[in-house]
């Protein structure tokens, strides 16, 4: 996965003059952190191609007796997922206080219960590996803020502390907890800015050391092979009072200025930004004429996916799909349709009707899963969907419907332009861990339970255990998208005509096409067959036509 090294004609230093203009020595001390590294250039090696698919995964996820978790997964990925996954997103490994794993206390540290660096770079030997870097907030059990708290100069201004009573109510909120935290300093109650939680204190990005500090991790991400990069939450990296502190301009140049300075030293990383907000939102983080992400999450397309397979209809995702803007070169979609934060469904505020989103809600909390919330003025507002996939496609349906669901969901997903990744827990049909959440009592635990390889393996040894179908259904689907190059991530998309129920996908163009039928319904649907030169993955023409089972989908390729 080459990057392209394409930020405009803006260098590093005109974007930290830029952001920095009171503070020149940004750029001798930005020079001498880059001039310590450099890299892992592969030549202009391709950026991405229809063999690239991601596993998501935490770092003890898949955990064996007498391993390191991180040594466990290896060992999965090279058994199980190598010819057909490219890629493993870990989750944060590094030491940590909450929220498994995104309250870091040491950003240059793998936790000792997951492994070591050893394990990191072992998988990055493997595999395409991406690294977290969670760089708006940090744990406030970090050295950062408690050198903060003890006023130690080097962590001086680090975090952004205001009068209790200021007025942020123009701030958009994530969360219903305080966005001001009292911690007690060594100078006596400091009121300190923690968009998420408590325990997740915000960086000050104003202060140059922050930059500096945060470039340093980064660099060291890339020097242990890091083939990725995944910026959390970065819409809300620049606060500004009196404003709404997300997706402000700022922060768009601080994440100009962290890729023009990774492009620098290890060109071939790709940055991919997590900014779980409104599609229009989330795309600018493409870049406007200056570079920032070359990957974007489709934060959209779960709950529109999650819509269509409840209501049997395609046509919000259809018009969405068939309205998307072309995005700049160099850039492509991540897509996916469940994480370990659940589901979002803010990303279709303007796309899916209210009371859509209300019926996702709804069956979310009739299949056991809970509901996160988020502050909007004087109420509450929907922001994620608490679930496994498999649990959302199960709801009100047998095991057998409930795996075919699950499959036809994820071919929707593998057919679209982009980079496909699949949360662990959907690559074996994993419902919602009920005992997780009752332990915890966190609703994000219904969607982040472990797995022991010794049950896992014996489940995916039987043919028809729910693991081995949806697997094996997985596998299948990617293996044929591998060996067509219609489903390269820069290949054109349309949307074809289609009956109701059914969603048409063409990729590529000329002779080079490839089609893709998914029926999200419960009865099965007809179509004519696209014409001569084209074949079908388990699928063969009838008088001319193809018939797409219920809940169902038909891969096809031209020939040339």
């Amino acid at each position: 996965m080459g990057a392209t090294t394409d930020t405009g004609k803006v260098t590093w230093q005109t974007l930290a003059k830029r952001l920095y203009p009171d503070h020149p020595s940004v750029i001798e001390r930005t020079a001498d952190l880059l001039t310590a590294h450099g890299g892992n250039d592969l030549g202009g090696a391709e950026a991405w191609s229809e063999r690239d698919a991601l596993l998501i995964t935490y770092a003890d996820q898949f955990q064996t007796r007498g391993q390191t978790p991180l040594a466990s997964l290896h060992d999965f990925y090279g058994s199980h997922l190598r010819p057909w996954i490219s890629g493993v997103h870990i989750l944060p490994f590094y030491p940590w206080s909450s929220d498994d794993g995104y309250s870091v206390i040491d950003y240059k540290s793998v936790d000792p219960r997951y492994g070591n660096w050893r394990d990191v770079e072992a998988l990055a030997g493997d595999a395409r590996v991406m690294f977290d870097a969670v760089v708006n907030h940090t744990s406030a059990g970090s050295r950062w803020f408690l050198g903060y708290l003890d006023e130690s100069s080097a962590y001086d201004d680090f975090f952004v502390s205001l009068p209790a009573d200021t007025d942020l109510s123009a701030v958009v909120r994530p969360r219903t907890t305080p966005l001001l935290t009292r911690f007690e300093g060594a100078d006596g109650p400091r009121w300190v800015w923690t968009t998420f939680s408590s325990d997740q204190v915000d960086l000050n990005y104003r202060n140059p050391e922050v930059f500096l500090a945060v470039l340093d991790v980064l660099l060291a991400y890339a020097a242990h092979g890091a083939s990725l990069i995944r910026l959390d939450a970065v819409q809300f990296l620049w606060k500004e009072v009196g404003t709404s502190s997300i997706n402000l301009p700022q922060g768009h140049t601080v994440i100009q200025l962290l890729r023009a300075c990774i492009d620098a030293a290890y060109p071939d990383v790709l940055f991919v930004t997590e900014t779980n907000v409104p599609h229009a939102e989330n795309i600018s983080y493409f870049g406007d004429g200056v570079r920032e992400a070359q990957v974007v999450y489709q934060f959209a397309l779960p709950p529109l996916v999650a819509d269509a397979m409840h209501t049997g209809t395609v046509e919000y995702l259809a018009q969405w799909l068939d309205g998307l803007d072309d995005i700049p070169p160099g850039c492509t979609f991540l897509n996916f349709l469940s994480s370990h934060d659940g589901v979002g469904v803010r990303p279709v505020e303007g796309i899916l009707p209210h009371d859509r989103v209300e019926a996702l809600v709804g069956l979310t909390r009739r299949g056991g899963g809970e509901v996160g919330v988020r502050s909007v003025g004087d109420r509450t507002a929907p922001y994620e969907l608490n679930t496994t996939w498999f649990s959302l496609m199960e709801t009100g349906h047998d095991p057998d419907a409930a795996v075919a669901r699950h499959l036809a969901a994820h071919a929707i997903m593998l057919a679209l332009r982009g980079i496909p990744a699949i949360y662990a827990l959907s690559l074996i049909g994993g419902r919602s861990d009920q005992a997780g959440f009752a332990e915890t009592g966190r609703a994000r635990s219904l969607n982040r339970m472990r797995l022991f390889t010794d049950d896992l393996a014996r489940d995916l040894a039987d043919p028809g255990s729910i693991a081995a179908r949806v697997k094996g259904g997985l596998e299948s689907m990617l293996r044929w998208r591998a060996a067509t190059p219609a489903f390269h991530p820069d290949a054109p998309q349309r949307v074809l005509d289609t009956p109701p129920g059914v969603l048409g996908i063409e990729r590529g163009s000329g002779s080079d096409r490839a089609r893709v039928y998914v029926n999200v319904r419960a009865s099965a649907a007809s179509l004519d067959w696209p014409g001569e030169g084209w074949s079908g993955f388990e699928v063969t023409p009838s008088n001319a036509t193809i018939t797409v089972g219920p809940w169902s989908s038909v891969w096809l390729r031209k020939e040339s």
